[in-house]
């Protein structure tokens, strides 16, 4: 096992010296006019673990919790080059750090988004002894200071929210790519819609980036989908004879559909009052002519102001959106990496079995960067 983990981290280094010398240095001397990116979220569950020496009566009731972990992916449309992957989880953070902030900040009487370590998803400050005019109870106080001890027996660092990952994500890719066009596609994970918005926001006021929004029911079975992939095709067709359409091409076929259906569809509406006029997200979502073969049928929306778009450079937008270059690189994480593989079946058929997750995230991050620079440069 330490032969193993050994070579994983040096790997890793080596990796992060090629991205270093080969990746940064092509991205600075190239310019985009246009750049498509589409972010999705990964989960995966981590094995509870307990560090060497701690006994098993105090952590009967915790071995059986699960972490999920979220890997945040971020990769262009065309190419499907992978810009950045990342694990939401800070191996350097230390419980015994957050105690010393606690005593020198008062942290436990901030509200949380005041908070130094705010970023974690638990254990964001100390316990500290209830005072006269606290409203927290000495029982309260016990439980919060018991969770604190249990968690230090347990593999160091710390889960961090997946707001506060996707922030840090989007913003390295804004240093590291020159674009003068961004356009983004994703699904309505809150998360990823709040960095977005917060990292881009200059680009967004001034129209020169577009968030689209990917939405699939995913309870479809591999036959349904199929099937209506075959609807679509036909539909295309069958409207193209009935417009005397003189093409085989159905990306041709799907753009003149909409050239005809996006008259009378708007992706946003007009709040007229005392003010003027303001545009609003009216969340009104239109179907996508070219359904995907493992997919189906998949909703297109914009959350941005395309009000200001002809229907051609609309209908042409929407024809790009689809995740299939974020789902291609997960689905090589689920299979290439069996620390991050999705879980088996029990043999006795009443649960999951996560027995081939990591123990660590710091691994899984590792892996995950020595499999994208594997990804863009030799696969």
């Amino acid at each position: 096992r330490k032969t193993y983990y050994t070579k994983l981290e040096w790997m890793y280094r080596r990796c992060l010296e090629f991205l270093e010398r080969y990746e940064k240095k092509s991205f600075k001397q190239l310019d985009f006019e246009e750049i498509w990116l589409n972010t999705d979220k990964m989960t995966y569950h981590l094995n509870n673990v307990r560090k060497k020496g701690e006994a098993n009566s105090l952590y009967r009731n915790i071995d059986a919790t699960l972490f999920p972990t979220n890997i945040i992916v971020t990769a262009d449309v065309h190419s499907r080059y992978v810009f950045r992957s990342d694990v939401a989880f800070d191996w350097n953070a230390s419980l015994d750090d957050i105690a010393l902030d606690t005593v020198l900040y008062k942290e436990d009487h901030l509200s949380e988004f005041s908070r130094k370590n705010a970023r974690f998803r638990q254990f964001t400050s100390f316990p500290m002894p209830p005072t006269m005019k606290d409203s927290q109870s000495e029982s309260e106080y016990n439980l919060e200071m018991d969770a604190f001890i249990k968690r230090k027996g347990f593999i160091d660092g710390l889960h961090v929210k997946a707001t506060y990952t996707n922030i840090a994500h989007f913003w390295l890719i804004k240093q590291m790519v020159k674009a003068k066009e961004w356009r983004f596609i994703s699904d309505e994970d809150q998360s990823i819609m709040s960095a977005l918005y917060r990292v881009f926001s200059s680009e967004i006021n001034t129209y020169d980036a577009h968030h689209f929004l990917c939405s699939t029911d995913k309870t479809k079975s591999k036959q349904q989908a199929y099937e209506e992939y075959k609807d679509a095709r036909v539909h295309l067709k069958n409207w193209s004879n009935l417009n005397d359409v003189d093409t085989n091409s159905y990306y041709k076929m799907a753009y003149l559909y909409l050239l005809e259906q996006l008259p009378s569809h708007l992706f946003y509406k007009e709040i007229v009052n005392s003010e003027g006029t303001s545009i609003q997200y009216a969340k009104n979502p239109l179907e996508h002519p070219i359904a995907a073969i493992d997919k189906g049928y998949y909703a297109v929306d914009c959350k941005t102001d395309v009000s200001g778009l002809s229907t051609d450079e609309l209908a042409k937008l929407i024809l790009q959106v689809n995740d299939h270059s974020s789902n291609a690189f997960i689905q090589q994480i689920r299979r290439r990496l069996s620390i991050l593989e999705r879980p088996l079946v029990t043999a006795r058929g009443e649960g999951k079995s996560y027995i081939y997750a990591n123990f660590n995230p710091k691994y899984a991050q590792m892996a995950v960067t020595i499999l994208r620079t594997y990804y863009n440069f030799c696969m």
